[in-house]
């Protein structure tokens, strides 16, 4: 017996986590009435009675349309009929759904295509933790129960929360309560790669399909392959390589740079950002078809202020990881801990704990937290000295963070020099650096750069 297939899904309004199924209605025509509940795998509609869905409209093919449901909506296909499929009035050959649609099937018969929801009510989550992630307190348990109830599914997650919430982390535990904990857990960071890199770094290259391309080169994507590929802060993507992300969602398929045949991929994507994807979908900064195939679950991640209960213990945490377990927080010290901020978040926290106990002195952190806390950068002129960036404690931050702290000391300064060569002509300095003058733009906004043209 086949059975109703459901996809999990939060809505849009709400929030809430739904489990979602559709069915087809005849709404014209000969048929009309006739309701269908899609099943897990491929539905027929056709006149010959071997389909699922039989109409007896004459201008209807034998086999019209091929259904089938998807991780992230439904798949119509229209099997080359003689009258045609039209969705929005447009003929159709292949269309992914995501929501309510009719279509017109032949000359006479229209079918609505309605998603069906039912709210999920989430088990209580009694637990400490989620995975490697630790919290207690009412917006973490929330969290831990909606990703325990999505994580054994093959929804796609994304996670919405300011830098240094723990999204990797979160995004790992999923992976490894999911079906695909034994195969690869791939992440991709889109904020560090350089433009003109991340296409080769996501999808593969052959071997001279560009200058230093010496060898074939299998991408990200293709090594996350019956596993989970972590998108991290997506929304730093560029603009121009977001439609082949989305092809790679749409189709399951990866094209490596220079070659003209798709590789097939298995893989469970999960998203994160720090930044408003649907701010920056209003104001054409990001891809709608593609924030909706990547918001399929969605979920706000709490940041520390919000949660400032679980301090003690996640203190207690760090310092077993570290290897001092043994180490108990003083009340002054919880207390000063309390007061803070915590604008770096967990990782802020964490790198708190660590610098307290290596030095053994605890007596201080609050001043020490003021002082080091994150500033918002000043903009920087373009005409004048350009502002440098030290690298003189970057030994003291994990690998990833140096890493990006790096690239973006180079970025800012390089870029400086550049339009500052170029008397802030943007044309002038792409051309020079062999790189988008999009691109530029993009930096020029994320360094908060001011250019002068005088």
């Amino acid at each position: 017996m086949t059975s109703i297939h459901t996809q999990l899904l939060t809505d849009d309004a709400s929030g809430a986590l739904v489990e979602r199924h559709f069915r087809i209605r005849v709404v014209t025509g000969p048929d009309q009435g006739k309701e269908h509940l899609l099943d897990e795998g491929t539905t027929m509609v056709g006149t010959h009675v071997d389909n699922d869905v039989v109409l007896t409209d004459a201008t209807v093919s034998r086999y019209h349309l091929e259904i089938r449901v998807r991780r992230d909506g439904i798949e119509i296909r229209d099997l080359d009929t003689t009258n045609g499929t039209k969705h929005g009035g447009v003929k159709i050959g292949q269309v992914v759904l995501t929501g309510a649609a009719r279509l017109r099937l032949g000359k006479t018969t229209e079918v609505d295509v309605e998603p069906v929801d039912n709210a999920i009510e989430l088990a209580e989550w009694s637990g400490d933790r989620y995975g490697d992630v630790l919290g207690a307190t009412p917006p973490m348990r929330r969290l831990f129960a909606l990703l325990a109830r999505a994580a054994p599914t093959e929804a796609t997650i994304l996670l919405q929360g300011e830098t240094g919430t723990g999204k990797e982390a979160i995004a790992e535990a999923v992976h490894q309560t999911s079906r695909r904990a034994k195969g690869p857990f791939i992440v991709v960071d889109c904020g560090s790669i350089p433009h003109e890199l991340i296409a080769s770094e996501l999808f593969g290259h052959a071997k001279g399909s560009f200058t230093g391309a010496a060898s074939d080169k299998q991408g990200l994507i293709e090594a996350a392959n019956r596993g989970t590929l972590f998108l991290d802060e997506i929304g730093e993507l560029a603009l121009d390589l977001q439609p082949q992300l989305l092809r790679v969602l749409d189709r399951r398929q990866v094209r490596r740079v220079g070659e003209t045949h798709a590789v097939d991929v298995d893989i469970r994507v999960i998203a994160a950002t720090h930044r408003d994807l649907r701010a920056m979908v209003r104001a054409g900064q990001f891809r709608e078809d593609l924030y909706y195939r990547l918001a399929v679950v969605a979920t706000p991640v709490p940041a520390l202020r919000e949660r400032k209960a679980d301090i003690p213990a996640l203190v207690r945490w760090f310092a077993d990881r570290m290897g001092r377990g043994e180490f108990q927080a003083s009340p002054s010290l919880l207390d000063q801990l309390a007061q803070h901020d915590w604008p770096g978040n967990v990782r802020e926290l964490r790198n708190v704990v660590e610098r307290a106990l290596s030095l053994g002195d605890t007596s201080n952190v609050l001043e020490e937290l003021r002082q080091s806390s994150p500033r918002e950068p000043e903009p920087t002129s373009v005409a004048g000295d350009p502002a440098k960036r030290t690298s003189s404690d970057v030994l003291d931050l994990p690998f990833k963070e140096a890493k990006a702290a790096l690239v973006e000391s180079f970025e800012r300064d390089y870029l400086v020099a550049l339009l500052e060569k170029h008397h802030g002509n943007i044309s002038r300095a792409a051309a020079e650096a062999g790189i988008d003058r999009n691109y530029i733009h993009r930096l020029v906004k994320k360094y908060n750069l001011e250019v002068d043209r005088g």
